[in-house]
């Protein structure tokens, strides 16, 4: 057991949570009874139920509680960093205000910390085989599917990375907690991107899981799956290992090679006059597709602005682009001047081109600065 005196502060989110709230806050409180000295802070988010009134009450009876709130409905990662802002604990945990996971279970995520073995720990409901509630498939599914893709880009061996206990050492959040952007659950990705881009040494601890139904209130949706996605590869691919950096990037030249052929193939039936004896389509599918890898590049594989004003960056992209065209060109005359065939020459060509194209665009247009990632 934790001994006592340890400052326990727990970020309660709270949005049409009246139902809930004052049993996931006593439950919270309990935690005096293992030695912990909680601080609970709860953020309403503009609830538009009686939620705020209860959060009100609680807070008027128990001197533990803070309550803090949005004039706006923000979202969970909002609310999350309002809380973090605010916590006067030595170590930071998130708990939702809907009680699908039991407070008490804090006890165990603490132990690899105050053992001065971790500086962040993750609560896995999929860490151990336990009894449980069953309901969605394609929900788990969905978490299992977005913890792998997270591994893939930050390189942890993690098992849950949408859950929601995350428990910190106060100033391993406090380094990151500038860089945290995200409003809605995409907080909770850019949370582990941010975590493992800092170095911090990291730990699991199987926890128990109650879910409940979406007709019993749970909020989050395909969207914010769709979203999640998004914040993996935007927060975490500028960082990933070199193989995951390198099929990122096989993907980027594939989406912009079929927008090139698909907008050719649209132009091509259209009467366009010819430029300096050019095909005006196959112009403008080639800038279109340009355009498309330098915003894919900027949006998901490269931080966008890492060393140049966007202007700058731009137009060193589209040296780059030049230059590997010549590239492509000197490549495909080299092989086939050795006696190779035009299609081996072409295909020669057009791998090496990809290095080189990846290599450009990694060391020297979207180069990181060295503050750009967290230490």
């Amino acid at each position: 057991m934790p001994q006592n005196s340890v400052k326990l502060t727990l970020v309660i989110p709270c949005y049409n949570e009246e139902l809930s709230l004052k049993a996931c806050v006593e439950k919270c409180l309990e935690l005096k009874n293992s030695g912990i000295d909680p601080e609970i802070i709860i953020v309403d988010d503009c609830s538009k139920d009686n939620s705020l009134a209860v959060a009100s009450k609680l807070e008027q009876e128990h001197s533990e509680i803070r309550l803090l709130k949005h004039e706006i409905n923000k979202g969970k990662g909002a609310a999350l960093r309002t809380g973090f802002a605010e916590a006067k604990g030595d170590f930071i945990g998130i708990q939702d205000a809907d009680l699908e996971y039991n407070p008490l279970q804090y006890t165990e995520l603490l132990q690899p910390i105050l053992e001065n073995k971790a500086d962040m720990v993750f609560g896995s409901r999929y860490l151990r085989p336990s009894s449980h509630r069953v309901l969605y498939f394609w929900h788990t599914s969905m978490n299992k599917a977005l913890t792998i893709a997270s591994n893939m880009c930050t390189n942890l061996d993690i098992t849950d990375m949408e859950t929601c206990y995350k428990l910190f050492r106060r100033e391993t959040l406090l380094s990151i907690l500038p860089m945290l952007k995200e409003n809605r659950f995409g907080i909770e990705p850019e949370i582990t991107a941010r975590i493992a881009q800092s170095g911090a040494r990291v730990y699991e601890c199987a926890i128990d899981y109650q879910p409940r139904s979406y007709e019993e209130g749970k909020k989050i949706g395909w969207k914010d799956g769709v979203r999640a996605l998004y914040c993996i590869l935007h927060y975490s691919a500028n960082t990933a290992p070199l193989p995951m950096q390198l099929l990122l990037y096989f993907f980027i030249g594939l989406v912009s090679l079929i927008a090139n052929v698909a907008v050719f193939a649209a132009l091509h039936s259209f009467d366009l006059p010819m430029i300096y004896e050019l095909n005006t389509d196959v112009i403008i599918a080639y800038i279109v597709s340009t355009l498309i890898n330098y915003l894919l590049c900027i949006a998901i594989l490269f931080r966008h602005k890492a060393r140049w004003s966007s202007t700058g960056e731009f137009i060193i992209y589209l040296i780059g682009v030049i230059v590997m065209g010549f590239a492509d060109y000197g490549l495909m005359w080299a092989f086939s001047s050795m006696g190779l065939q035009p299609v081996l020459s072409k295909t020669l060509a057009a791998g090496l081109g990809f290095i080189l194209n990846f290599a450009l665009r990694r060391n020297i247009v979207f180069k990181e600065k060295a503050k750009a990632v967290a230490k």
